[in-house]
Formats: structure tokens, C-alpha cells, sequence
């Protein structure tokens, strides 16, 4: 008699707990907006193991999509019919014509339908070597699921109508769960009743006053605080560590933030401490790092930057959103800083229409690193997360490492992108920097739908490059990044001359005739831009000299700050490692014995009956 089979007849006993396999999942999210659908997953033996819960009687499905669409994708479907487990690998075409793979890459390893819910669990490989799979890595996956009423006929799945979703997610983000107790102490930084203007993209900056505390402590989780229905609204939440020289008269409004008539206590909010984005969920920092709060480095004032996407301009919205940080006096080993690295958010970071793919470079160079970690610390430090962070352009992400002219391992990547999925993603391994090292954040963006140029900007039709890195232990070094040269820039579309002293912004153009008395914006957009002049232009900004942005807290900068450099000759890239196939799959996970199934189907009468939801 087969053996495996025997965890799913345990599990429709009468006396069999309602978990299922016995493996426990790290990551569970809802999928669904009415509770409906959830996913649960985690590592077990080189491969991912999922187990779904949804409320039907019917089949249930789920898969991965490269847009999150139907087309192209790789597709699950599972259940119990008539007590009869089943679960069926299936992909589609561009059409998203629903096709059944010849081979079969997922393996059932329970399953579960009651008269209210179906639950499964299976197993895949992360890499199958079946064209018709989608790899899964360490970037977004665009999940994809549905379910009917209905289980799988003969003629396959029916169609499942509204009953289906997507939703991005990090399958193999290695999450440091910690579990808090519930008399953690925690205090809020939160937004009250902030109007949210009816227009498309608006930051609204507010300032607070941390917690007196009479020792030290450490801040050990982050969460946010989104108000109800708000989700897609709150686009990202930064967190500044702001000048320690005010009363508390800064803290009696908020204001948008980059205004004219912004405070000047503001300006003095430049360390970010901490960032959350869309998608992103609570943040543990490691059991031997910690943010320090309580001594006289530590912040007493911090902004709390609140981006609004309201893209159909809707009237009316009030928010009340934020942050949530727990703390405790048990102090660990190591405080934890952030330096946000990449492109300096400016103008000068341009991108052309029309482009299927154009490549942005950021770089936090040889030289800053050396100067800052040589004074704060020579032994270097340690990171342990990143956040990447771009627009609606962005197509993927890399955070690059060299050390003397060799690439190392990439710190982070994402090439799968999500605008509307960015979290801290933790790092398998700590990684070094060290001085002498230097960092790329490269972006990749698509502007084949823009009929005029991207720039760089706060709003989400502008573009941003950047890579937040929480390291320990933390030094005195918030910004590395770089602006690229502007004036090579407009070289390559004729410009011969400025008009100076520059005396306005964005600053005229003197020659040659067809851009006279024409803002540098407007000449780049008047320029007759190419796929083959866009991947010219490309290769020259890839190349051109950069202007350093090396800075210290409360404004300070190193030395270095202005200075000019050039990108980094890179002697040795990094080579991954090969992909490895799993071996084809055994007909051990495809079949069962018949004597089992017999048993299903008389045991089928007793699901009706059991109740094992609560």
C-alpha cells in the first residue's frame, strides 16, 4: 500500500486535528478583500510549500503571472471531489487559453473540504525547467488565484468569473519573525485628520516629538499604521531623524512637505531612520540590532513623510495614517542606522519616451564610503535589509557591490518590480562594506507609453533610483549618492550654450537657434527622440562623470560632497550561479493507491459533517 497517501486519509479522520500536514508555514497573507482566500508558504527541503484555505466546495486555483494577468501564466488547480483528492498543473498561453503541462511540477501533499472550506497543500520546485513554469527567485511574483463552487469536470476548471485576484508578493523573503508579547511597549507616530488634497500626488510632512525616556532604549519592530480603506492610498511613509535645537512649537501642524511655505524647522529633516512602502508589512529588526532612541545621538524630533497617491483626484479624503514603533529597555549588541543610496532625486535624472527598456545608475562611490567608514569605521559595516524604491517606470532594481574593481554578490534585486509592492527585503546573509567598496543601485524603467520625458521628481510620474540599506552598527553617513552630468546631457541633443549666471529654474537655453529662450525640460522634449537615439543616449549617460552627495546628519557633509568622480571601472562581474533542474516529476506524487481511494470516497459522506472551522 503507498505510504504517502495515508497524511491525507489521517486527515479526514474524525479525530485529525484541523492543521493539516503538520508543517508549520512562516508567511500566511490574505488574498482576498473578504477573507475568503488565504495563502500560507514557506522553505521546506529546497522547495516551497503552500497550503491554501478557501472558503468553497469547489476547485480552488492559484499561480503565478509575469503582469499579474491570466496570459502566460502558471497555473495550480486543486480540491477533494467525491473524497477524491486532485491537483492538476496547468499553464496558459498569450491568448490565456488554459492548457494542462505535460508535466506535472506540483506535488499534493494533503487535503482537506468540509461543508464550508477546501484546504491543500502542495509542494513545487523553485526552478523546474519546464517552459511552461515560471522560476521563482527572490524578486516580486505576481500571484494569481481564483475558485468556483464547482470542482474540476471532465472539460476542466469552469470559468471562475469575479471569484479570482492578484496580489504581489516576496515568496522567498527569509522574514525575522519575532513573536512580541502583547506588553511590548509601543508608541505611535500618526497623522490626525490630514485633508488630502484632489489632486494626483501629494506629500504631507509632519513633525513629533519622540517619547523622554531616562534610558536607553531600542526600537525592535516597525509597523504601519494604515487607516482603514486608505491602503492604496498611503503610497510610502519615511521616517526623519530632524534637528534636536526646537521647543515644542514645531510640533502644532503639518504641512505639505517640498512647498515654498514649508517651515524651515523642516529642512533640518534630512537622516531618514526608517521607511515603509505600499505592500510592505511590519518590520522586525535582527535579535542583535536595534534603532537606539534615549541618548544624546538619538532623535528627539522626527518628520514623518506621508505620500498620497490619489490618482483619480477624489474630494473629501481625511487620513490618519502612520507609523507604530515597539521598544524595549533590553538593549541589544549593535544600533542600527540607514543610508539611502542611489540617484540624488533631481531633474538631471532623465529618461526619453518611448524606451522598452532604459537603464539609470546611482552610485554611492569608492570615494564616500572610504572617507566615512575610514573615520567612523574602518572594519566596516553590516547590512542586514534593503528597501528599493522607484515609480510607476520602474521595472526592476539591483543593488550592485564591488570591491577593487570585482563584483560581489548583488545586496538586493528585484527584477520583477511591483510600484505598488516595496518592503525592506531581509538579507539571507549579513554583507559587509567596507572602505574602499563601492555601490550601484541600477534601475530599470519602460517608457513606451510616454510621449514626452520622464524626470526625476517626487510625483509617481516622475522617477526615482534609490536603495535604503538598515546596517549596524550605525555611523555617521546618511546619504551616497550621486547626480549624473547635465550638461553632457544636453550636449547630446545640440545644446551649445546657456544663458549665465543661471539665474532661474529650471535654467534657458542661449544656442542654437531651435532651442533659444527654451527651460532645458522643453528642449529635451522638443527633441526628435528614437528607440536607436534613446539607446545612444543611454549608453552616453551610463558613462558620464557624476557629482558626489556624501552627507553627515543635521545637514553636515564629508568632504567629499560636490566633488566630481567617474563610474567605477568594473574588472570582474558577478557570475550566479547556474539554475539546476529538479529531476522530472515521479509518478510517486501523481497516482494512488487504490485502496486509498476507496477509502475517500467512503469517508467522502463524513465531510459534510465535520466541522473543523472555527
Amino acid at each position: 500500500m503507498c505510504g504517502w497517501p495515508l497524511l491525507l486519509l489521517w486527515a479526514l479522520l474524525p479525530g485529525a486535528a484541523a492543521g493539516g500536514s503538520g508543517w508549520t508555514f512562516p508567511h500566511r497573507t490574505l488574498l482576498d478583500s473578504e477573507g475568503k482566500y488565504w495563502l500560507s508558504w514557506g522553505s521546506r527541503d529546497g522547495r516551497l510549500a503552500f497550503r491554501l484555505e478557501v472558503r468553497t466546495a469547489g476547485y480552488v486555483g492559484f499561480g503565478f503571472s509575469p503582469t499579474g494577468a491570466m496570459a502566460a501564466a502558471d497555473i495550480v488547480v486543486g480540491g477533494v471531489a467525491h473524497g477524491r483528492p486532485y491537483l492538476q498543473d496547468y499553464f496558459t498561453n498569450a491568448n490565456r487559453e488554459l492548457k494542462k503541462d505535460t508535466q506535472q511540477d506540483y506535488h499534493l501533499q494533503y487535503a482537506m473540504e468540509n461543508s464550508t472550506h477546501t484546504v491543500i497543500e502542495f509542494t513545487r520546485e523553485l526552478h523546474t525547467c519546464d517552459i511552461n513554469d515560471k522560476t521563482i527567485t527572490e524578486s516580486t511574483v505576481r500571484v494569481i488565484w481564483a475558485y468556483h463552487r464547482e470542482d474540476v469536470g471532465e472539460a476542466g476548471p469552469q470559468y471562475h468569473s469575479s471569484s479570482r485576484g492578484t496580489k504581489s508578493l516576496r515568496l522567498l523573503n527569509p522574514e525575522k519573525t519575532s513573536v512580541l508579547s502583547t506588553s511590548t511597549p509601543y508608541f505611535d507616530l500618526v497623522n490626525q485628520d490630514v485633508p488630502i488634497p484632489n489632486k494626483g500626488t501629494t506629500y504631507w510632512c509632519q513633525m513629533f516629538k519622540i517619547p523622554v525616556f531616562q534610558e536607553k532604549h531600542h526600537v525592535i519592530k516597525v509597523e504601519p499604521v494604515i487607516q482603514r480603506g486608505h491602503e492604496s492610498l498611503v503610497h510610502h511613509v519615511l521616517l526623519y531623524q530632524c534637528s534636536s535645537n526646537f521647543n515644542d512649537s514645531v510640533l502644532d501642524y503639518g504641512h505639505e512637505c517640498y512647498h515654498p511655505n514649508m517651515p524651515d524647522a523642516f529642512l533640518t529633516c534630512e537622516t531618514v531612520i526608517f521607511a515603509w512602502a505600499i505592500g510592505g508589512e511590519g518590520f522586525s529588526y535582527p535579535p542583535h540590532v536595534g534603532l537606539s532612541l534615549g541618548t544624546p545621538l538619538d532623535p528627539r524630533y522626527v518628520l514623518l513623510e506621508v505620500h498620497y497617491d490619489n490618482p483619480t483626484y477624489e474630494e473629501g479624503l481625511i487620513d490618519n495614517s502612520g507609523l507604530r514603533l515597539f521598544h524595549t529597555t533590553d538593549i541589544r549588541k549593535f544600533d542600527a542606522g540607514v543610508i539611502e543610496a542611489g540617484l540624488w532625486v533631481s531633474l538631471f535624472h532623465t529618461i526619453p519616451p518611448g524606451m522598452p527598456e532604459f537603464r539609470s545608475e546611482g552610485h554611492c562611490t569608492l570615494e564616500c564610503l572610504e572617507e566615512a567608514l575610514e573615520a567612523e569605521k574602518p572594519s566596516g559595516i553590516h547590512v542586514f535589509a534593503v528597501l528599493l524604491h522607484a515609480h510607476l517606470a520602474g521595472r526592476g532594481i539591483r543593488l550592485r557591490h564591488f570591491r577593487n574593481g570585482e563584483e560581489m554578490r548583488l545586496l538586493a534585486y528585484d527584477d520583477s518590480f511591483d510600484f505598488n509592492f516595496q518592503e525592506f527585503q531581509y538579507l539571507k546573509e549579513e554583507q559587509a562594506i567596507l572602505p574602499g567598496d563601492n555601490l550601484i543601485t541600477e534601475c530599470r524603467y519602460n517608457t513606451k507609453d510616454r510621449a514626452r520625458m520622464t524626470w526625476g521628481g517626487l510625483s509617481t510620474r516622475n522617477e526615482m533610483c534609490l536603495s535604503y540599506l538598515l546596517y549596524y552598527p550605525r555611523i555617521n553617513l546618511t546619504r551616497c549618492a550621486s547626480i549624473p552630468d547635465i550638461m553632457e546631457q544636453l550636449q547630446f541633443i545640440g545644446v551649445k550654450e546657456i544663458y549665465r549666471p543661471v539665474t532661474t529654474w529650471p535654467f534657458i537655453i542661449k544656442s542654437p537657434k531651435q532651442y533659444k529662450n527654451l527651460s532645458f525640460m522643453d528642449a529635451m522634449n522638443k527633441f526628435k527622440w528614437t528607440k536607436k537615439e534613446g539607446l545612444s543616449f543611454n549608453k552616453l549617460v551610463l558613462s558620464l562623470p557624476v557629482n558626489v552627495r556624501c552627507s553627515k546628519t543635521d545637514n553636515a557633509e564629508w568632504s567629499i560632497q560636490g566633488m566630481t568622480a567617474l563610474p567605477p571601472g568594473i574588472e570582474r562581474t558577478y557570475k550566479a550561479e547556474p539554475l539546476v533542474c529538479a529531476s522530472p516529476s515521479s509518478s510517486l506524487y501523481s497516482s494512488f493507491c487504490p485502496k486509498v481511494l476507496t477509502c475517500f470516497v467512503a469517508l467522502g459522506s463524513m465531510l459534510s459533517s465535520l466541522h473543523l472551522w472555527s
